[in-house]
Formats: C-alpha cells, sequence, structure tokens
C-alpha cells in the first residue's frame, strides 16, 4: 500500500537564495508564500498551483555530508508557446540560452537556460513525435 500524497515539490540547494528567489519570481510567475534568510517556499498563484522552494545549502536542517550546491537537476517547464517564451526570455530579458530553441523527434519543441542555482531549466511544448518514438509513448 502506497502512503497518501497530499503535496509535492522539489527544494533546491543552492549558494545564493536571494538569487534564485528573484530568477524565479521574476521570469516564471512563482510568488513568496513563505521567507527566510536560508529558505523560500514559492508558488505559482494560479491552480493548479505548482510548488518550488530554494534552500540555502550550508544550513544546518541538511545533514553535513549533503550541505553542497545541487548539480545535475532540470527542471521541465511545459508552456502552450515555447517559441513565445524563448522571445521573452532570452530575446526580451536576455538570459543565457544553454540550448539552442528546436524541435526533437522524440516530441519536444523546447530550449535550455539555466537558473541562477545552477539548475537547468528546459522550456518545452509538446509536438508530435517522429513516427520512430510513436510507439514509444503509453
Amino acid at each position: 500500500m502506497n502512503a497518501q500524497l497530499d503535496s509535492f515539490y522539489p527544494v533546491i540547494c543552492t549558494s545564493d537564495v536571494t538569487e534564485s528567489r528573484a530568477f524565479y519570481t521574476r521570469h516564471f510567475g512563482f510568488e513568496v508564500v513563505f521567507e527566510a534568510d536560508w529558505y523560500v517556499s514559492l508558488r505559482r498563484p494560479e491552480p493548479p498551483h505548482y510548488e518550488l522552494a530554494l534552500l540555502d545549502h550550508t544550513h544546518p536542517t541538511l545533514p553535513a555530508a549533503y550541505r553542497r550546491p545541487v548539480q545535475g537537476l532540470i527542471l521541465n517547464f511545459e508552456v502552450a508557446d515555447v517559441d513565445a517564451e524563448h522571445r521573452r526570455l532570452i530575446g526580451a530579458a536576455g538570459l543565457t540560452e544553454e540550448l539552442a530553441l528546436g524541435s526533437e523527434d522524440f516530441g519536444q519543441r523546447h530550449f535550455l537556460l539555466a537558473a541562477p542555482d545552477g539548475v537547468l531549466i528546459d522550456v518545452i511544448t509538446p509536438i508530435d513525435p517522429a513516427p520512430s518514438f510513436a510507439a514509444q509513448f503509453s
């Protein structure tokens, strides 16, 4: 039997909570629901109220062996119009593109940028996959 899951959200261990907070609120519409100098809880105001939290990687609530900034994490942001988001984030906001906007045979049109906390942000609009990938979807 599985436990009932009432909520789920990632907590990103970062070396600069303030800079990461500014990034996610400015560029992705999150609002602050709790803030301390070492932890910030963010939430999108419209349903389904996606959540994200930021934690100072040196905080003593983390076991000592895990007190390091995040590495190897990608957050996928699925949007209705990835081309418009590319113009907004890369063109107008001047963020650095880490992977150029393009369409993938596996069914995504997307681009990647990096958040200041080291997380990669993959901005995606699903598209029809190529026939070679279509059978892999359930």
